[in-house]
């Protein structure tokens, strides 16, 4: 069995009289473990996807299930990192990493191991009494991650998490992530726009459609990690994926 399962996912939204159909009939699988990114020219139902599996949005239709369990306003299981932090501004590194096993009743004690213990994995010991506005965005991000790590998800949702952040600091931050991930083996699902990031991370990368959002292509990402960059296999499955994506901005604007 999966651990993520959606049949036929559709959204649409209505503005007045506009409206707008967000997906259609979005398919998808996951397997326990895996790392799939969604891949696709703005517009095409990425974001939107992932706030149906975070439990923040209603499909219309369609089933999302996380360990044969339907979601339904959240799931124990699951969290997320958006690409705003979303840090708590009064709250220090250590408290804010600790607010999601607070939220669930974990008793202080293990609230500050559990929570000094990941400050440590991500790079951040002796930061533990700064507050966001003192950090950088990779370390609020690192943060975040933290964060999301204490409950020990199975699913974690990453909606473009290092978009905002400079080319340097963004490379840490994938691998930092890569490691992490190979040691907790959540599944993840990250949303991004870079197919450069999409193949250094994924396992799978699942390239998306615009309006409305429906599953394109699926393009499995064979090279063993850690992955390389300056290998031709690398340039190749990067080239393949932009070819895809470029089909879909051609048909978008009318080419």
């Amino acid at each position: 069995m999966s651990l993520l399962e959606l049949d036929a996912v559709s959204k649409t939204y209505r503005r007045g009289q506009e409206v707008v159909q967000a997906l259609d009939s979005v398919s998808l699988s996951a397997g326990f473990g895996e790392f799939i990114c969604l891949l696709g020219v703005s517009g095409c139902g990425k974001s939107t996807l992932l706030q149906i599996l975070a439990g923040l949005e209603p499909a219309d239709s369609g089933a999302v299930q996380i360990e044969g369990q339907p979601i339904a306003g959240g799931h124990p299981n699951a969290s997320v990192v958006f690409q705003e932090h979303g840090l708590f501004p009064w709250m220090t590194v250590e408290r804010n990493v600790e607010f999601n096993m607070k939220a669930r009743g974990v008793g202080a004690a293990e609230r500050r191991s559990v929570a000094r213990d990941f400050i440590n994995r991500v790079g951040l010991a002796g930061f533990e009494r700064r507050y966001p506005h003192e950090l950088s965005g990779g370390m609020r991000q690192r943060v975040g991650i933290a964060r999301a790590l204490t409950t020990r998800p199975r699913l974690l949702l990453m909606d473009e998490p290092f978009g905002a952040l400079d080319a340097q600091t963004r490379s840490i931050m994938q691998n930092q992530l890569l490691d992490l991930w190979q040691d907790y083996r959540a599944t993840v699902v990250f949303v991004t726009h870079s197919v450069d990031e999409a193949v250094f991370l994924a396992d799978r990368i699942v390239i998306m459609s615009p309006r409305p959002g429906r599953v394109r292509s699926i393009v499995p990402v064979a090279q063993p990690r850690p992955r390389d960059r300056a290998d031709p296999a690398f340039g190749q499955c990067v080239g393949e994926v932009l070819g895809l994506i470029h089909d879909d901005l051609r048909h978008l604007m009318g080419a």
